[in-house]
Protein backbone atom coordinates (compact mmCIF):
# COMPACT_ATOMS: atom_id res chain seq x y z
CA UNK A 1 0.00 0.00 0.00
CA UNK A 2 1.43 3.28 -0.74
CA UNK A 3 1.57 5.88 2.29
CA UNK A 4 0.22 8.87 2.14
CA UNK A 5 1.68 11.99 0.15
CA UNK A 6 1.88 14.95 1.83
CA UNK A 7 1.64 18.29 -1.27
CA UNK A 8 4.43 19.83 0.46
CA UNK A 9 6.59 17.28 -0.95
CA UNK A 10 7.67 18.51 -4.07
CA UNK A 11 10.12 16.32 -5.24
CA UNK A 12 10.53 13.14 -3.52
CA UNK A 13 12.37 9.31 -4.66
CA UNK A 14 10.13 8.37 -7.50
CA UNK A 15 12.21 10.43 -10.32
CA UNK A 16 15.31 8.98 -9.03
CA UNK A 17 16.45 13.10 -8.76
CA UNK A 18 18.96 14.58 -6.81
CA UNK A 19 17.76 15.37 -3.34
CA UNK A 20 14.52 16.13 -2.01
CA UNK A 21 12.45 19.03 -2.42
CA UNK A 22 10.04 20.23 0.21
CA UNK A 23 7.83 23.86 0.40
CA UNK A 24 7.76 25.37 3.23
CA UNK A 25 6.09 28.37 1.78
CA UNK A 26 4.38 29.96 -1.73
CA UNK A 27 8.20 31.46 -2.22
CA UNK A 28 10.46 29.17 0.13
CA UNK A 29 11.10 25.21 -0.11
CA UNK A 30 14.04 23.38 1.15
CA UNK A 31 16.54 20.87 -0.40
CA UNK A 32 17.81 18.22 1.67
CA UNK A 33 20.34 15.89 0.57
CA UNK A 34 23.29 13.75 1.45
CA UNK A 35 26.06 11.72 0.02
CA UNK A 36 29.44 10.17 1.25
CA UNK A 37 32.40 8.20 -0.77
CA UNK A 38 35.61 6.23 -0.13
CA UNK A 39 38.69 8.14 -0.71
CA UNK A 40 39.21 8.79 -4.19
CA UNK A 41 42.88 10.18 -3.45
CA UNK A 42 45.28 9.22 -0.82
CA UNK A 43 45.59 13.15 0.02
CA UNK A 44 43.39 13.95 2.94
CA UNK A 45 42.99 17.52 2.31
CA UNK A 46 41.68 16.66 -1.51
CA UNK A 47 39.40 13.75 -0.57
CA UNK A 48 37.54 16.41 1.83
CA UNK A 49 37.40 18.73 -1.21
CA UNK A 50 36.01 16.36 -3.90
CA UNK A 51 33.67 14.52 -1.08
CA UNK A 52 32.37 18.22 -0.01
CA UNK A 53 32.11 19.35 -3.51
CA UNK A 54 30.34 15.93 -4.92
CA UNK A 55 27.61 16.27 -2.01
CA UNK A 56 26.68 20.23 -2.12
CA UNK A 57 26.40 19.50 -6.25
CA UNK A 58 22.93 18.12 -5.89
CA UNK A 59 21.24 21.19 -4.26
CA UNK A 60 22.85 22.79 -7.39
CA UNK A 61 21.80 20.18 -9.71
CA UNK A 62 17.90 20.78 -8.17
CA UNK A 63 18.45 24.47 -8.62
CA UNK A 64 19.29 25.33 -5.40
CA UNK A 65 21.33 27.07 -2.94
CA UNK A 66 22.89 25.62 -0.08
CA UNK A 67 22.76 27.14 3.22
CA UNK A 68 24.25 24.78 5.77
CA UNK A 69 26.01 21.25 5.91
CA UNK A 70 26.42 18.46 8.33
CA UNK A 71 29.83 16.16 8.34
CA UNK A 72 29.50 12.26 8.02
CA UNK A 73 32.65 10.73 8.50
CA UNK A 74 33.42 7.08 9.03
CA UNK A 75 36.94 7.32 10.29
CA UNK A 76 39.46 4.61 11.83
CA UNK A 77 40.63 6.50 14.31
CA UNK A 78 43.18 4.30 15.75
CA UNK A 79 44.57 3.33 12.63
CA UNK A 80 45.15 6.74 10.54
CA UNK A 81 45.21 9.40 13.24
CA UNK A 82 43.85 12.58 14.10
CA UNK A 83 46.36 14.61 11.76
CA UNK A 84 44.46 12.71 8.62
CA UNK A 85 40.76 13.32 10.13
CA UNK A 86 42.04 16.90 10.74
CA UNK A 87 42.46 17.32 6.53
CA UNK A 88 39.88 15.61 5.43
CA UNK A 89 37.59 18.00 7.44
CA UNK A 90 39.55 21.05 6.38
CA UNK A 91 39.12 19.96 3.22
CA UNK A 92 35.15 20.21 3.59
CA UNK A 93 35.13 22.97 5.66
CA UNK A 94 37.14 24.99 2.67
CA UNK A 95 34.60 23.35 -0.07
CA UNK A 96 31.20 24.44 2.15
CA UNK A 97 32.74 28.23 2.91
CA UNK A 98 33.36 28.42 -0.84
CA UNK A 99 30.13 27.55 -1.22
CA UNK A 100 28.95 30.13 1.08
CA UNK A 101 27.25 27.32 3.16
CA UNK A 102 28.37 26.70 7.20
CA UNK A 103 29.29 23.57 8.96
CA UNK A 104 26.17 23.21 11.15
CA UNK A 105 27.59 19.90 12.82
CA UNK A 106 27.82 16.63 12.27
CA UNK A 107 28.12 12.75 13.09
CA UNK A 108 31.13 10.52 13.28
CA UNK A 109 31.37 7.03 14.03
CA UNK A 110 34.78 4.46 13.85
CA UNK A 111 34.91 2.08 10.79
CA UNK A 112 37.52 0.35 9.30
CA UNK A 113 37.63 2.08 5.64
CA UNK A 114 37.22 5.94 5.68
CA UNK A 115 34.50 8.02 4.18
CA UNK A 116 33.24 11.19 4.19
CA UNK A 117 30.48 13.47 2.87
CA UNK A 118 27.70 16.20 3.76
CA UNK A 119 24.10 15.89 4.60
CA UNK A 120 23.24 19.50 3.19
CA UNK A 121 20.20 21.68 3.47
CA UNK A 122 19.50 24.49 0.68
CA UNK A 123 16.69 26.38 -0.76
CA UNK A 124 14.98 27.45 -3.89
CA UNK A 125 11.63 29.02 -5.05
CA UNK A 126 9.09 26.35 -5.42
CA UNK A 127 8.48 27.20 -9.05
CA UNK A 128 12.17 27.18 -10.41
CA UNK A 129 12.82 23.58 -9.16
CA UNK A 130 15.20 22.08 -11.65
CA UNK A 131 14.34 18.63 -11.95
CA UNK A 132 15.55 15.55 -14.54
CA UNK A 133 12.17 15.58 -15.43
CA UNK A 134 11.55 18.32 -18.29
CA UNK A 135 13.51 17.83 -20.99
CA UNK A 136 11.82 18.22 -24.42
CA UNK A 137 11.59 17.49 -27.84
CA UNK A 138 14.48 19.66 -29.61
CA UNK A 139 16.37 20.38 -26.83
CA UNK A 140 20.02 20.32 -26.05
CA UNK A 141 21.76 18.99 -23.64
CA UNK A 142 24.90 20.78 -22.50
CA UNK A 143 27.76 19.10 -19.80
CA UNK A 144 30.15 21.44 -18.09
CA UNK A 145 32.94 19.15 -16.79
CA UNK A 146 35.04 15.88 -18.31
CA UNK A 147 34.21 12.44 -17.54
CA UNK A 148 36.32 9.69 -16.39
CA UNK A 149 36.84 10.34 -13.02
CA UNK A 150 36.04 6.72 -12.09
CA UNK A 151 38.59 5.01 -13.83
CA UNK A 152 41.60 7.85 -13.36
CA UNK A 153 40.62 7.10 -9.40
CA UNK A 154 41.26 3.40 -9.46
CA UNK A 155 44.19 3.84 -11.70
CA UNK A 156 46.34 5.89 -9.49
CA UNK A 157 45.14 3.67 -6.60
CA UNK A 158 46.42 0.49 -8.36
CA UNK A 159 49.79 2.22 -9.52
CA UNK A 160 49.19 2.09 -13.53
CA UNK A 161 48.77 5.82 -13.26
CA UNK A 162 51.33 8.38 -11.40
CA UNK A 163 49.36 10.68 -8.91
CA UNK A 164 51.44 13.45 -10.54
CA UNK A 165 49.19 12.52 -13.94
CA UNK A 166 46.10 13.03 -11.85
CA UNK A 167 47.05 15.88 -9.73
CA UNK A 168 46.74 18.29 -11.84
CA UNK A 169 43.24 17.77 -12.69
CA UNK A 170 42.10 17.35 -9.23
CA UNK A 171 41.00 21.22 -9.32
CA UNK A 172 38.56 20.67 -12.13
CA UNK A 173 37.24 17.74 -10.43
CA UNK A 174 36.77 19.51 -6.83
CA UNK A 175 35.30 22.71 -8.99
CA UNK A 176 31.91 23.54 -7.67
CA UNK A 177 28.92 23.44 -9.75
CA UNK A 178 27.80 26.77 -8.34
CA UNK A 179 29.20 29.25 -11.11
CA UNK A 180 27.37 26.64 -13.77
CA UNK A 181 24.08 26.82 -12.33
CA UNK A 182 24.34 30.35 -11.43
CA UNK A 183 25.04 30.93 -15.11
CA UNK A 184 22.31 28.57 -16.38
CA UNK A 185 19.49 30.59 -14.36
CA UNK A 186 19.97 32.99 -16.61
CA UNK A 187 18.30 30.50 -19.29
CA UNK A 188 15.39 28.34 -19.95
CA UNK A 189 16.55 25.31 -18.47
CA UNK A 190 13.99 22.65 -19.02
CA UNK A 191 16.21 19.75 -17.00
CA UNK A 192 18.98 19.20 -14.78
CA UNK A 193 20.98 16.83 -13.03
CA UNK A 194 24.60 16.27 -12.28
CA UNK A 195 26.79 12.94 -13.90
CA UNK A 196 27.97 10.87 -10.47
CA UNK A 197 28.13 7.02 -10.19
CA UNK A 198 26.26 5.85 -12.63
CA UNK A 199 27.87 7.95 -15.55
CA UNK A 200 26.77 9.63 -18.16
CA UNK A 201 24.59 6.77 -20.00
CA UNK A 202 23.02 6.42 -16.95
CA UNK A 203 22.19 9.64 -16.05
CA UNK A 204 21.29 10.67 -19.22
CA UNK A 205 18.86 7.64 -19.30
CA UNK A 206 17.15 8.76 -15.57
CA UNK A 207 16.26 12.58 -17.88
CA UNK A 208 15.17 10.33 -21.04
CA UNK A 209 12.69 8.57 -18.59
CA UNK A 210 11.30 11.02 -15.99
CA UNK A 211 10.92 13.53 -19.35
CA UNK A 212 9.55 11.03 -21.73
CA UNK A 213 11.76 11.94 -24.33
CA UNK A 214 14.55 9.91 -26.55
CA UNK A 215 18.44 11.49 -26.16
CA UNK A 216 21.04 10.78 -28.43
CA UNK A 217 24.66 11.51 -27.30
CA UNK A 218 26.76 13.27 -29.24
CA UNK A 219 30.18 10.51 -28.93
CA UNK A 220 32.67 12.44 -31.07
CA UNK A 221 32.01 15.92 -28.34
CA UNK A 222 32.04 14.30 -25.38
CA UNK A 223 34.55 15.44 -23.05
CA UNK A 224 36.97 13.07 -20.98
CA UNK A 225 39.91 14.04 -18.95
CA UNK A 226 43.33 13.24 -19.84
CA UNK A 227 44.38 9.34 -19.89
CA UNK A 228 40.83 8.06 -19.12
CA UNK A 229 40.96 6.32 -22.37
CA UNK A 230 44.34 5.14 -22.24
CA UNK A 231 43.64 3.73 -18.62
CA UNK A 232 40.52 1.77 -19.94
CA UNK A 233 43.43 -0.02 -22.49
CA UNK A 234 45.99 -0.26 -19.99
CA UNK A 235 42.84 -3.22 -18.55
CA UNK A 236 41.96 -0.70 -15.86
CA UNK A 237 38.66 -0.87 -15.05
CA UNK A 238 35.99 0.25 -12.21
CA UNK A 239 33.84 -2.01 -10.07
CA UNK A 240 30.60 0.49 -11.36
CA UNK A 241 31.07 -0.48 -14.73
CA UNK A 242 28.93 -4.20 -15.24
CA UNK A 243 26.78 -2.73 -12.92
CA UNK A 244 25.85 0.83 -14.72
CA UNK A 245 26.22 -1.27 -18.35
CA UNK A 246 23.63 -3.64 -16.79
CA UNK A 247 21.10 -0.62 -15.87
CA UNK A 248 20.95 0.78 -19.27
CA UNK A 249 20.40 -3.03 -20.94
CA UNK A 250 17.48 -2.28 -23.53
CA UNK A 251 17.44 1.10 -23.37
CA UNK A 252 20.87 1.70 -24.76
CA UNK A 253 21.79 1.57 -28.52
CA UNK A 254 24.94 3.18 -30.88
CA UNK A 255 24.89 3.88 -34.26
CA UNK A 256 28.57 4.51 -33.79
CA UNK A 257 31.54 2.41 -34.07
CA UNK A 258 33.25 1.91 -30.68
CA UNK A 259 35.86 -0.11 -29.16
CA UNK A 260 35.12 -1.59 -26.31
CA UNK A 261 37.24 0.95 -24.34
CA UNK A 262 35.80 3.69 -25.47
CA UNK A 263 32.26 2.06 -24.83
CA UNK A 264 33.07 1.74 -21.23
CA UNK A 265 33.81 5.53 -21.29
CA UNK A 266 30.12 5.90 -20.88
CA UNK A 267 29.31 3.81 -18.10
CA UNK A 268 32.84 5.54 -16.19
CA UNK A 269 31.47 6.30 -12.60
CA UNK A 270 32.04 10.19 -11.90
CA UNK A 271 33.05 11.81 -8.81
CA UNK A 272 31.96 15.44 -8.46
CA UNK A 273 30.92 15.27 -11.98
CA UNK A 274 29.26 18.63 -13.85
CA UNK A 275 25.77 19.41 -14.49
CA UNK A 276 24.00 17.73 -17.51
CA UNK A 277 21.53 20.70 -18.98
CA UNK A 278 18.72 20.67 -21.35
CA UNK A 279 17.49 24.06 -22.88
CA UNK A 280 16.05 25.01 -26.04
CA UNK A 281 18.89 24.39 -28.95
CA UNK A 282 18.28 28.24 -29.99
CA UNK A 283 20.23 29.08 -26.78
CA UNK A 284 22.69 26.54 -26.38
CA UNK A 285 26.24 28.28 -28.09
CA UNK A 286 25.14 31.72 -25.83
CA UNK A 287 25.12 29.19 -22.80
CA UNK A 288 27.80 27.52 -23.83
CA UNK A 289 30.23 30.76 -24.59
CA UNK A 290 29.06 32.05 -20.95
CA UNK A 291 30.18 28.91 -19.46
CA UNK A 292 33.49 29.02 -20.94
CA UNK A 293 33.90 32.65 -20.13
CA UNK A 294 33.57 32.09 -16.81
CA UNK A 295 36.31 29.16 -16.82
CA UNK A 296 34.15 25.80 -17.45
CA UNK A 297 36.42 25.84 -21.04
CA UNK A 298 35.12 21.97 -21.61
CA UNK A 299 31.74 23.04 -21.25
CA UNK A 300 29.98 21.61 -24.08
CA UNK A 301 26.79 20.39 -25.90
CA UNK A 302 27.01 16.98 -25.85
CA UNK A 303 23.36 15.96 -27.56
CA UNK A 304 19.53 16.40 -28.14
CA UNK A 305 16.26 15.36 -26.85
CA UNK A 306 13.62 14.15 -29.09
CA UNK A 307 10.24 12.61 -29.50
CA UNK A 308 10.46 8.98 -28.88
CA UNK A 309 8.09 6.04 -28.45
CA UNK A 310 10.09 4.90 -25.56
CA UNK A 311 12.55 6.94 -23.53
CA UNK A 312 16.29 5.66 -24.23
CA UNK A 313 19.41 6.76 -24.84
CA UNK A 314 21.24 6.41 -28.55
CA UNK A 315 25.35 7.13 -29.00
CA UNK A 316 25.30 8.76 -32.46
Amino acid sequence: MKPPQDPNLLVGFETCDDAAVYRLSDDLAFISTADFITPPVDDPYWFGQIAAANSLSDVYAMGGKPLTALNLIMFPMKKLGATLLREILRGGSDKVLEAGASIAGGHSVDDNEPKYGLAVTGVVHPERILTNCGAKDGDALILTKPLGTGVLFNACRSKKLPFRELEFILPQIASLNKNALEIALNFDIHACTDITGFGIVGHALEMAKGSGVGINLFYDKLPFYPNALHMYRKGETTGSNIANRKLAEGLFEKSKNLSREEEELLFDPQTSGGLLLALPSTHADQLTMELRKAGMETAVQVGEAMTTDRPSVRIV
